[in-house]
């Protein structure tokens, strides 16, 4: 069943799962310099302060005060961990801050190295793991559940979750009926960036579907310069270009079946959506470099060369989420002016709308542990990061007149306006074998059909075999 809302798809962003130490360091560093450079035209969002919802005035103060009790810890300590640098990490201390100044406890952050999975399979094998992590994905939350690293969330946690979350949100935080995961962070992952001075050039304008985006690069290419750069050195790129397609596409109902491989690669949702993409990846002279040149382009590189050249770059536009803008800050392109972005546009009935998120999940339990999850639960906790910028909560309890400005204040909203209408990333939810590793699987087979698009049959049976192999059916 199609749905005419709009479809969001929850997924981590690539920064938790990317192949390259230059790829992760820009991803990651990419959310907590967003505040900074966000101010962007973004077509859903419309313009103007003023969409009829009171949270979005107030000039951007946010304050929510104190909405939760919490117990008086002092002499406590606890550690966090997360792969978070930078800014990002620095404006979430200032949370952890505020939990020390409230209760007293002593909060050290824990700096992880990617994939955390794996870093804290050390550490409990070492018999010093931290008392709570951020863990990027679903998959993640249920490998520590089924490992026994973690452990469920009390009540009071799990109260705050009920008050400030979905249903939605709060169901893929469970493993089994329980409870483990508060999905503290989200991030817009369903954007197309392009260079202005080309469209302004060509006389392309910002599409809405599918079709109006086949013409806009058209229109660039008669202009001169070739439609997209493609990242296709790093294969999560290839994945996150077929599952929004898929989800637009086929709708959500077959999107949840075949990340649960319940209905085969070989099905003919599937062909459809690599006939779409071979639209662009197999047209020629609309992908730089042409399939080689692509497949040698990392993430950092397809959004640079995208906003370098002026009006002659090597593309005129490039497709990922909101941390593309730290890629733009590293050129002499200002984004607002020289790069602006717009929606992924709808394939189907709907366009979908892409979302990262970060769980806080608990593997020291204690009271101290169980406090500070049930203050990553509450909007006193995300309403102070969402001030400082380059951040997303699902929390719609959070004013959005938290938000730094009218362009994140709107997709803040969109995203809680959207209930419980998300997907999660499908390669995400899939075994890594399949879904997450380099040279493997989902990202192999992608590669291999960017190179040879006309191959969508064989592309096809090669995802069903790894696919098998990895779930076991």
């Amino acid at each position: 069943m199609r749905r005419t809302s709009r479809i969001i798809r929850i997924r981590r962003s690539p920064d938790h799962r990317v192949t390259t130490p230059r790829t992760r360091a820009a991803a990651r560093a990419a959310a907590a310099l967003a505040a900074g450079v966000l101010a962007v035209s973004l077509t859903a969002c419309g313009g103007g302060d003023d969409d009829g919802d009171d949270n979005d005035k107030g000039g951007g103060t946010g304050d929510t005060g104190t909405t939760v009790t919490l117990p008086k810890l002092d002499g406590e300590s606890l550690e966090v961990a997360a792969v978070w640098t930078g800014a990002e990490q620095a404006n979430f201390k200032k949370v952890l801050a505020e939990f020390e100044k409230r209760t007293g406890a002593k909060v050290t952050f824990v700096p992880a190295q990617d994939p955390i999975i794996n870093f804290l399979g050390s550490k409990v094998a070492g018999g010093a793991p931290p008392d709570v992590a951020m863990l990027p994905q679903p998959g993640a939350i249920k490998q520590a559940v089924e490992k026994g690293w973690v452990t469920p969330l009390g009540a009071e946690a799990t109260k705050e979750l009920a008050e400030n979350y979905s249903q939605g949100w709060q169901d893929i935080g469970k493993v089994d009926g329980k409870q483990y995961g508060v999905y503290y962070k989200a991030a817009n992952k369903s954007l197309i960036w392009y260079n202005t001075k080309v469209f302004e050039d060509a006389g392309a304008a910002e599409p809405k579907t599918w079709d109006e985006l086949l013409t806009a690069a058209q229109t660039v290419y008669d202009s001169g310069v070739t439609p997209f750069s493609v990242g296709g050195a790093d294969g999560w790129t290839l994945t996150d270009w077929f599952e929004n397609v898929y989800l637009s596409q086929a709708g959500p109902e077959k999107y949840d079946r075949l990340a649960r491989h319940e209905i085969k690669w070989t099905d003919p949702s599937v062909k459809e959506a690599l006939t779409t993409l071979a639209g662009i990846w197999g047209k020629k002279d609309y992908v730089a470099g042409g399939a080689s040149g692509a497949l040698q382009t990392e993430f950092p590189a397809s959004v640079t060369q995208t906003f370098t050249g002026g009006g002659q770059p090597k593309a005129g536009m490039v497709y990922e989420g909101d941390f593309v803008q730290v890629n733009i800050a590293e050129t002499e392109a200002e984004v607002g002016t020289d790069a602006k972005v717009f929606p992924f546009p709808a394939v189907g009935d709907a366009p979908p709308v892409v979302s990262g998120g970060d769980a806080a999940v608990i593997l020291k339990d204690s009271e101290a542990a169980q406090a500070l999850a049930t203050f990553l639960a509450s909007p006193d906790a995300a309403g102070i990061q969402a001030k400082l910028g380059g951040y997303l909560s699902p929390n719609r309890n959070v004013p959005n007149s938290a938000y730094p400005n009218d362009v994140q204040r709107k997709m803040a909203k969109a995203l809680i306006d959207a209930g419980d209408d998300f997907r999660f990333d499908m390669s995400d939810q899939a075994p890594q074998a399949f879904g997450g590793t380099p040279g493997k699987g989902e990202w192999k087979a992608l590669q291999d059909f960017l190179k040879n698009p006309e191959d969508v049959a064989g592309t096809q049976a090669k995802l069903e075999a790894d696919a098998a192999a990895a779930y076991g059916n």
